[in-house]
């Protein structure tokens, strides 16, 4: 029996991820999310947020090693790079990035924060962090709200103009924590990666340009 497309396009994207040497292909959705909204332009210090297994670290690396060569002008820029990702499961290391194993709602990953950026603003955060499904459609939209509302918490770490991405569950709530992140970004758009399965209900909130 042939696949059918959805079939094919997980199959597309896993194996193009195999043979580029990302480590999951949603490294597919965060570019696609890059292309549509230019996320890591001037990003040096990045926070990734639900990293595992770390194929959006290693796309964060990529352009914030390329910004570093690309802006040196008179308006923002930095000569080095810092990025740090979480996740209560396991991240391979990969060189200059700082990973910890942590579940990013614990107040001490604020100070993990803190210490590692040495105060200094973030340019960009990137969540693509999810709740451990019940199968529950509604319990689970509402649950992965819940996590959002924390992760906006964290934007208090962006510098202004900054940017936010992350992940929801399309639902009854969504109008409302859109409303909410307009109260922190001038701009706030919701995009759903053609990397993604078509049949899942997650779509990803940008919010550009911290107020």
């Amino acid at each position: 029996m042939s696949k059918n497309p959805q079939e094919h396009g997980q199959e597309y994207h896993y194996n193009r991820a195999k043979k580029e040497g990302y480590r999951a292909r949603s490294a597919y959705k965060l570019i696609d999310l890059q292309n549509r909204f230019n996320i890591f332009k001037r990003s040096f210090y990045i926070l990734d947020l639900g990293s595992a297994p770390g194929s959006w670290l290693q796309i964060a690396k990529k352009y914030a090693e390329d910004n570093i060569g690309r802006y040196k002008d008179q308006y923002y820029h930095r000569d080095h790079y810092k990025i740090m990702g979480v996740d209560t499961k396991n991240i391979a290391p990969i060189e200059g990035i700082k990973v910890i194993k942590m579940d990013l709602t614990n107040p001490q990953f604020k100070n993990e924060i803190e210490t590692y950026f040495n105060e200094n603003q973030i340019d960009l955060i990137i969540s693509d962090a999810s709740i451990n499904k019940s199968g529950n459609k509604f319990s689970d939209q509402s649950r992965q709200v819940n996590l959002c509302l924390e992760i906006i918490k964290l934007s208090k770490y962006l510098r202004v103009r900054g940017s936010l991405v992350v992940k929801l569950f399309q639902g009854v709530d969504f109008d409302n924590f859109f409303k909410k992140m307009k109260e922190t970004f001038v701009i706030v758009k919701s995009f759903k990666p053609r990397a993604s399965n078509k049949k899942s209900n997650e779509i990803y909130l940008i919010g550009l340009k911290k107020k």
